[in-house]
């Protein structure tokens, strides 16, 4: 089993301080997650993609490209990249580009991404949203495995023997299909034969299991090979301490502000009490052997060999969630390694015939450059 750390760089106030790090500051702990991530042995390292409040992480290729100057080894991963917002041309030469300077670290996760703000600022429908989804993935992965194009098309102008550059360095790049609530994109992940990650954060573990059932029968439909089908899994939190009573006391702060946000969404919580949270939800809060437990419970019904954890939980100190980290990769992931299958596939990157054939072989990528400055904050920006 692998396992990425991940981000949607929220910026909102502490849950129970209210205070607001500058947006600086708040960049600068996502690169210092990063570089954790690494140095703990964390094999993936995601960015997310929102274009609403109270997110900042509207441009991830920008923010990776900073971390694959400052890492070597962990994969770099989209969590998700909103291809129903986007120019999937546009997208292409940023992701390819991405592709060189990480030396072929990129893998992406796309989706359609939510929330009625950025439909308007993008002018994107509910009706037409998850048929802007499928056109610009199909024309994206047809630009990254053709040198020139053609192709008609809905929603940009169409292509005619277009070639977009630069040609990237894996052939092909891997992409997941993030999946939360709907069919659409899960359908679309098995027509292509492509792996699955499940959001699996908002609800109890039943509807992403279906939508997993789903994926299966949808990918036997299409005549894959079953043994290349894969799933990664998603978690609504993670803090674990060698006590239960300790990792649970800790994440009340965290579960605060998931109640605070239900009650601004004006929605009554999936899950209405803190251990209900705990018990119900898919977030790892407990002991080491309760996390160990709860992810085979969940991997008995997705079969799943990637999970992701959430880097930021609110109200749990840096030092306390460092701590706790630490103990997922001293206690907690060897043995899931050793129970739980991997992905069907090598970890590294398959690069094309002309690119060095490791992605160690790469030009070293300014080892030198500095860290954000962690300075104190500025600004008073206050998100709802």
């Amino acid at each position: 089993m692998k396992f990425l750390l991940s981000t949607l760089i929220v910026h909102a106030p502490h849950p129970i301080t209210g205070e607001v790090t500058s947006t600086s500051r708040r960049f600068a702990q996502v690169v210092e997650k990063a570089l954790l991530a690494e140095e703990l042995g964390f094999d993936g390292f995601g960015v997310g993609e929102r274009h609403e409040r109270p997110f900042i992480s509207s441009s991830p290729t920008v923010v990776l490209s900073h971390l694959a100057a400052l890492t070597r080894t962990i994969r770099l991963f989209t969590t998700v990249t909103t291809l129903s917002l986007l120019d999937p041309v546009r997208a292409y030469e940023d992701y390819a580009t991405l592709d060189h300077l990480s030396g072929g670290r990129l893998e992406l996760i796309i989706g359609k991404g939510n929330g009625s703000a950025q439909r308007e600022l993008f002018d994107v429908t509910p009706e037409d949203q998850w048929d802007r989804n499928a056109e610009s993935y199909e024309v994206f992965r047809t630009i990254w495995r053709q040198d020139k194009v053609t192709v008609d098309t809905r929603f940009r102008p169409p292509l005619r023997d277009a070639e977009v550059w630069p040609r990237p360095l894996q052939q092909p790049v891997r992409v997941w299909h993030g999946s939360a609530t709907s069919q659409a994109s899960v359908d679309l992940a098995a027509r292509y034969g492509d792996p699955l990650f499940s959001a699996n954060v908002t609800h109890a573990i039943e509807p992403y299991a279906e939508l997993i059932r789903y994926y299966r029968e949808r990918w036997a439909h299409y005549g894959h090979d079953p043994a290349r089908l894969a799933v990664g899994s998603g978690t609504a939190g993670y803090h674990a301490r060698p006590n239960s009573q300790d990792a649970v006391k800790a994440w009340e702060p965290a579960y605060a502000g998931y109640l605070a946000m239900q009650n601004r969404l004006g929605t009554a919580p999936v899950f209405p009490t803190l251990e209900d949270y705990v018990e119900r939800s898919s977030a790892l809060i407990g002991s080491p052997q309760q996390v160990i437990e709860k992810v085979h419970r969940y991997h008995e019904a997705f079969g799943h060999s990637v999970v992701n954890i959430l880097a930021d939980p609110l109200g749990v100190p840096d030092d306390e969630q460092r701590a706790s980290l630490e103990l997922f990769q001293s206690q907690i992931a060897p043995v899931l390694r050793r129970d739980l299958p991997d992905p069907p596939w090598p970890w590294a990157p398959a690069l094309a015939p002309e690119a060095p054939a490791l992605a160690s072989e790469a030009p070293a990528l300014a080892p030198e450059a500095p860290v954000l400055a962690p300075e104190k904050p500025t600004e008073q920006e206050l998100v709802p």
